[in-house]
């Protein structure tokens, strides 16, 4: 029987529907297979690389899988930067970038598309930035500036460049001429530069607006600002540390009397516990008009934020009472002078014994270094160091005295530190008289503490030597080995004569060595500041990481200060 028109129309839009899902199927990874783990990748783009005379008004990009369209918007630099946003078009996977406006004649530009493009199967970033290079005049700009980014959070990290000129440079007003990004290993090209000065900055641009946010973002600052010209176009190991900048002061949040002795000071940051001292705090009473001086004052201990006053004058819950701190000042040098605020009091009985809460080396450590050794002891209150004293005795098992010496960072806290070197592979102990350690209120336990450590062998450490290349002595070199491992271990050393280093009784472990200029003298690596500028100090890694072993030293490591 012959099939109708009707029936014909049927059937063919049948098929087309179940070809049509068939294709759709396709397009669905089979279940159970393995997770797609490679990352995208631009495999052509429209001009070619290298391309002279452009006049087209887009950019085309080709990747190799489909992307995550929006991730593109934010990862896409023109430099020099173009007025006004760009426009994408999206067919499959390319992408078509039209420009704002006509681009300038005679100019090299450099398109970076950074590593924050993720695929759509499984989020897999870009392994590295991609760049790639055109002219709308006869010739490429070839200079170019490459390095480093060495941080926790080093890869997407944005290259800022700026044409030095007659203005002052400001990261946190001007949006840079020049723009790149880091890949996963922290490295970084700047293509397509003119000659000319140059002032570079590292960003971990967080709202990716091309302006320093300070306080927001974290910055590197370079050692130098970059020469380029026709005789030397490339200038390379212009590395960078990133931190984050913080000018803003301390101040006290709340003062409030835990107890009648006790006064709990909390401050909006972590303070400088040197400012932590009676003769910094001062007591006043308005209502009887007196002022009073602490008797003791001390940080609390891992709560650097926090700090606690002992106050042996009886305040009433009913006066009007005010904290004044003379100084405040944070970590990075922030100061605060003259802070006041209000203080809540307290009439409760104080009755908690003064007791050691917390030890550096741990109890019963057996790790414990014979040379230079130091012993950090922690209370939960305030006591007089000069009864203290008497209650500490130091011995071997065998009941040989130990000749030290005690330390009182504060007046919570206290330091015991052997005058000699202590014997290698022996036991020791330290006993406290808990009986000496009265607070404000009379209360002490009647007890002794016993604290039990005991010494390495001396034969398991380890070592490295050898000297550094391209310096002089107006570099001021100083060296650090720093801990990849859990322990974290940090050395330092100065740089010694004819530029050689040595570094000896090194726990083993691996290590990265590195080495910077100490230019201020001040002992630690100082990371300049981008506005006003003051430049970052120089500083040079060795390229591979250290496998130190025991009993077995590392020499002739020859570090390149570049």
């Amino acid at each position: 029987m012959a099939e109708s028109p009707k029936e014909k129309i049927k059937r063919l839009l049948l098929i087309a529907a179940v070809m049509s899902l068939s294709g759709c199927a396709n397009q669905i990874p089979p279940g159970g297979g393995d997770i797609d783990r490679t990352p995208p990748e631009i495999v052509s783009t429209y001009p070619l690389n290298g391309t002279i005379n452009f006049s087209g008004d887009y950019i085309e990009l080709d990747f190799s899988e489909y992307v995550v369209k929006r991730t593109l918007k934010d990862a896409i630099f023109i430099s020099p930067a173009l007025d006004g946003e760009p426009e994408i078009d999206w067919s499959g996977t390319s992408a078509r970038i039209y420009f704002p406006h006509k681009l300038k004649t005679g100019r090299t530009y450099v398109v970076t598309i950074g590593t924050d493009v993720v695929d759509y199967n499984n989020n897999n970033r870009m392994a590295h930035a991609y760049n790639f290079i055109f002219s709308t005049g006869p010739k490429i700009d070839r200079c170019e500036i490459t390095g480093r980014v060495y941080d926790k959070n080093d890869d997407g990290v944005l290259l800022y460049a700026y044409v030095k000129g007659d203005s002052v440079i400001n990261p946190s007003k001007q949006k840079p001429d020049y723009i790149s990004q880091t890949g996963k290993d922290g490295t970084y090209k700047l293509l397509g530069l003119s000659t000319g000065e140059y002032r570079v900055f590292a960003v971990n641009d967080q709202f990716r607006d091309l302006i320093y946010n300070e306080g927001q973002d974290a910055i590197g600052v370079p050692y130098k600002d970059v020469f380029l010209s026709d005789s030397d176009t490339l200038f390379s190991h212009l590395d960078f540390f990133l931190t984050k900048s913080d000018t803003v002061k301390p101040r006290i949040i709340s003062a409030v009397m835990t107890d009648r002795f006790h006064m709990l000071v909390k401050f909006t940051k972590d303070i400088d516990s040197t400012v932590i001292r009676t003769g910094n705090f001062s007591v006043f009473d308005s209502t009887d008009n007196l002022r009073i001086s602490p008797l003791y004052a001390y940080s609390v201990y891992q709560k650097r934020s926090q700090a606690v006053l002992v106050i042996d004058s009886l305040l009433k819950t009913s006066d009007n009472v005010s904290l004044t701190a003379d100084t405040l000042r944070d970590l990075t040098g922030n100061v605060f002078l003259g802070d006041v605020t209000g203080a809540d009091l307290s009439d409760r009985a104080d009755t908690t014994k003064p007791a050691i809460t917390s030890m550096q080396p741990p109890q019963k450590s057996s790790d414990v270094d014979y040379k230079n050794a130091s012993f950090n002891f922690y209370l939960n209150d305030a006591t007089d160091s000069s009864a203290a004293r008497k209650g500490i005795t130091f011995a071997d098992t065998l009941g040989k005295g130990v000749p030290f010496k005690i330390k009182f960072p504060d007046d919570a806290s206290f330091t015991v530190i052997p005058s000699n070197d202590l014997k290698p592979n022996t036991d020791y102990q330290i006993k406290i008289n808990l009986k000496n350690f009265k607070d404000a209120a009379g209360n002490y336990y009647d007890s002794v503490f016993v604290y039990k450590f005991s010494t390495i062998n001396g034969l398991d450490f380890t070592g490295v030597s050898g000297s550094v290349e391209n310096s002089d002595s107006s570099d001021n070199v100083i060296l650090v080995l720093q801990g990849t491992g859990k322990s974290n271990d940090k050395y330092t050393r100065k740089i010694g004569p004819a530029n050689k280093f040595k570094f000896d009784r090194i726990q083993p472990g691996k290590y990265q060595l590195w080495c910077f200029s100490d230019r201020d003298s001040s002992g630690t690596y100082s990371f300049g500041q981008p506005f006003p500028f003051v430049p970052s100090e120089h500083f040079s890694f060795y390229p591979d990481t250290l496998n130190l072993r025991a009993r077995w030293s590392v020499s002739d490591i020859q570090l390149k200060f570049k």
